[in-house]
């Protein structure tokens, strides 16, 4: 069986990009690897998303070797959040500290993911695989978009939904800001980049 949560659950992983979506986002699990500071210039970011994927693959590998089912690699996700909210919509990424993601679907065992992340982190010496974690997210009630531009772009769609949507709808923050990548940034320019921002949500009071 060939499992892919883009195509399997594309309420989560396609949504609309001319405004936010209401979601009901189920309890997933992920591998994940925690960090801080400016992703563009920080060292520590790139050898993180390394690390994420060697992770990935070694338990894909495991997987297949247990079931023969045949696991497209989720994509990157990030969860993002600082000490003043504010530092996203103003761009000061030297304040947030991130999280760094990729879906386990439920047919992946805990069994997988124990021999899997060792056997990356024997393949792969030079990068941080001892610091990947299993991470289980309940996200439940969030507002999402499909952005279509520059990373930096984000700022303006982010200060509406702050500013305005979640106002007005009688919304707070009930987790941490969400983001998942579907485009790869080496390959894609920047206006075509789609990327999937979610944040879950509960009534204010």
């Amino acid at each position: 069986m060939r499992i892919d949560l883009k195509k399997d659950r594309k309420d989560l992983y396609q949504p609309g990009s001319a405004d936010f979506v209401e979601v009901d986002v189920p309890a997933m699990t992920y591998l994940a690897i925690d960090g801080r500071g400016d992703p563009e210039t920080s060292p520590a970011y790139p050898a993180a998303v390394a690390a994420l994927y060697a992770g990935a693959y070694a338990v894909r590998s495991r997987l297949r070797a247990r079931t023969g089912d045949e696991l497209v690699v989720g994509p990157l996700e990030g969860l993002w959040s600082s000490p003043d909210p504010s530092s996203f919509a103003a761009g000061r990424k030297d304040d947030w500290d991130w999280t760094m993601l990729t879906p386990l679907p439920e047919q992946v065992s805990q069994d997988d993911v124990a021999r899997g992340l060792p056997d990356a982190a024997r393949r792969k010496p030079g990068l941080p695989v001892a610091d990947v974690r299993t991470l289980r997210l309940e996200e439940g009630r969030s507002l999402q978009i499909m952005h279509v531009g520059g990373y930096d772009t984000e700022a303006a769609t982010l200060a509406r939904l702050h500013g305005q949507i979640m106002p007005a709808r009688g919304l707070t923050w009930n987790g941490r800001h969400h983001e998942i990548y579907l485009s790869d940034p080496r390959r894609v320019s920047p206006e075509r980049l789609r990327t999937v921002l979610r944040q879950p949500v509960r009534p204010t009071g």
